[in-house]
């Protein structure tokens, strides 16, 4: 079956937004100003550089130069690394492990399509990398969504056709992400940040329910 899923990684396969948003809090308090949980939110589904510009925005701190900026998202990443030290299979999302099983019985190909550069690695913590045939993170891409580039890159190492890929995302970028680049898409979350996702789900545990096979 040249048919596919791809899922974002945040949110989605395991909730890893929160440890992403106590390291930038971190962060910010380590240079002297707070990062409000409600401007988290703003994080959801944009590359590490681009979350950091948002962090910094939010201290009034907008004229570091680029390699100052690199230090600290490299302590960002440091900080996150150690928030998810502890994940387990305990920590993947309601459904989604019963999901990969099925769909992938099912015969279609699997793919994470993720701007984090810890996919992999999260995956292996959580003992279901071997259920991913490809993993398209920001280690292989240059563009962050809204961009389409993440899912093309995992459509092509899954040799699959945009057209037959649906993505699994739960953020406003990553549906534009998706229908950026041709794809079908489902989204985890509220329907008024997720509007132009073809099918949109309140959590994770409904994705067993969901008509997924009218899409093709």
């Amino acid at each position: 079956m040249n048919r596919a899923f791809i899922f974002d990684l945040d949110g989605v396969v395991v909730n890893t937004a929160k440890f992403h948003y106590q390291a930038w809090k971190q962060l910010a308090q380590s240079l002297g100003f707070d990062f409000p949980e409600e401007k988290g939110e703003l994080l959801k589904g944009v590359s590490r550089m681009e979350s950091l510009e948002i962090v910094l925005e939010a201290g009034e701190m907008t004229h570091l130069k680029a390699v100052e900026k690199e230090v600290l998202a490299d302590s960002k990443n440091r900080l996150y690394l150690d928030f998810i030290s502890g994940l387990s299979n305990e920590d993947i999302l309601p459904g989604i492990y019963e999901f990969l099983l099925r769909i992938r019985s099912e015969g279609y190909r699997t793919a994470l399509g993720s701007a984090s550069k810890s996919g992999g690695l999260i995956l292996r913590r959580l003992g279901i990398e071997n259920l991913f045939d490809v993993i398209a993170d920001g280690l292989s891409i240059t563009r962050a969504k809204p961009d389409p580039e993440v899912f093309l890159t995992a459509a092509e190492g899954l040799c699959v056709n945009p057209g037959n890929c649906v993505v699994v995302e739960d953020a406003r970028a990553g549906v534009a992400a998706a229908k950026n680049g041709g794809m079908h898409c489902i989204g985890i979350g509220k329907e008024e940040v997720l509007k132009g996702a073809d099918l949109i789900l309140k959590h994770t545990g409904l994705l067993l329910e969901a008509d997924y096979k009218s899409f093709f």
